[in-house]
């Protein structure tokens, strides 16, 4: 356990920040932190040549106590995960999706309560997807540097610079919390970051890949139904394996070789092998799981299962998108919110092309959108 002082530009930042590579270290920390008590968290990770994001660093400040924890050496850190899951624990974090997928494993359920300090700036109308630098300028006026942001985080030692970005990444965050939750309650808007919140934790957490990966090769749309069922197997043979052997889905197989075997799928291994020279993780066990997918015959519940590939719209469609986006435009003018927190193009899409509500538009963003959207599909 090391202590060291952050320093911020131009000016010597008043709290210190402890280096843990100890789970006693740790535990003693967590004895003098308050149960329920509010917690500013970030992670360092990387990802670069697996499916999961390897945890590197986590950064805790509860109370002006900011804490380092080396993630490699501390391993499942259990009980500093069981106070981010208690019921009354705020966590506060600045732009969390994938913060929270790193920390999958020690938080699978995500933590309890979670303030995502980017999506509050959002909807408290100072700008749509600011930087965490970007809000603390803004907001306490303080410089944070950013020369640190493509370090390696496994490395080990890391150096004093590291150390001291990676605390004032955490240093900030209540005071930014404060501003921001103050802002929200004028506004009447908490309940609204409240429910996105949740949202983003069910997303992250639980989420078990695209059920209908297929829909997402548009170019397929005018494949026969049982070329399309198919590919999606094919893609859904991938998403399990990449999980399993923990590797980028394109190593594995990308799109364009996944459509090129289902529209005339190999006569052989050799084939096979000769179809998919580069894909630097199909080794010769997955190749022959991935042949055995592709000549294994199709059953009717597989074709009846697979949701068709959306056609390219048409000209009413694509005319009743154009309505909708003005209509969202006008409608976050009115709100003072960027349009694209509001309602992304693709939900827009999704909504004609389908005719059903999209999930992502539940709660508060149908409550102002469902009437005068609905009212613009083509007849």
């Amino acid at each position: 356990m090391y202590r060291f002082r952050a320093l911020s530009p131009g000016q010597r930042s008043h709290a210190l920040f402890t280096w843990i590579t100890q789970q006693t270290d740790l535990d003693r920390h967590l004895a003098q932190w308050q149960p329920g008590s509010s917690v500013a968290l970030d992670t360092e990770f990387m990802r670069i040549n697996t499916f999961a994001p390897r945890l590197a660093l986590v950064q805790a400040c509860v109370d002006g106590d900011i804490v380092l924890l080396d993630a490699p050496a501390l391993g499942a850190m259990a009980p500093f995960a069981a106070h981010l899951a208690n019921a009354d624990t705020l966590t506060v974090m600045h732009s969390a999706s994938e913060d929270l997928e790193a920390l999958a494993p020690l938080l699978p359920n995500g933590p309890a309560l979670l303030f995502d300090t980017q999506i509050a700036a959002s909807m408290a109308g100072l700008g749509f997807g600011l930087s965490y630098q970007k809000l603390v300028a803004l907001l306490l006026g303080i410089d944070v540097p950013k020369a640190e942001t493509r370090s390696d985080w496994l490395k080990r030692p890391l150096s004093a610079q590291q150390l001291e970005y990676a605390a004032q990444d955490v240093e900030h965050l209540m005071p930014i919390h404060a501003q921001l939750q103050t802002r929200l309650d004028e506004l009447g808007r908490s309940a609204w970051l409240a429910e996105d919140c949740r949202r983003m934790i069910e997303r992250i957490c639980h989420r078990e890949g695209d059920p209908q990966p297929q829909r997402s090769v548009r170019f397929a749309a005018h494949w026969p139904i049982e070329q399309q069922a198919l590919l999606r197997r094919i893609l859904l043979w991938r998403e399990n394996t990449v999980r399993l052997i923990d590797c980028p889905r394109t190593w594995l197989l990308d799109e364009t070789h996944a459509a090129d075997l289902a529209h005339k799928p190999p006569q052989n291994a050799d084939e096979l092998m000769q179809r998919t020279r580069g894909q630097r993780a199909l080794r010769s066990e997955q190749r022959n799981a991935l042949l055995h997918e592709l000549q294994r015959p199709l059953s009717a519940e597989e074709i009846t299962a697979t949701q068709p590939v959306p056609a390219v719209p048409s000209n009413a469609q694509k005319r009743a998108v154009t309505a909708m986006k003005e209509t969202v435009v006008a409608i976050a003018a009115e709100l003072n919110l960027p349009e694209g927190l509001l309602c992304a193009r693709k939900h827009l899409e999704a909504l004609v092309q389908d005719g059903v509500w999209p999930q992502a538009l539940e709660g508060w963003r149908k409550t102002l959108l469902h009437d005068r959207l609905i009212s613009l599909l083509p007849q």
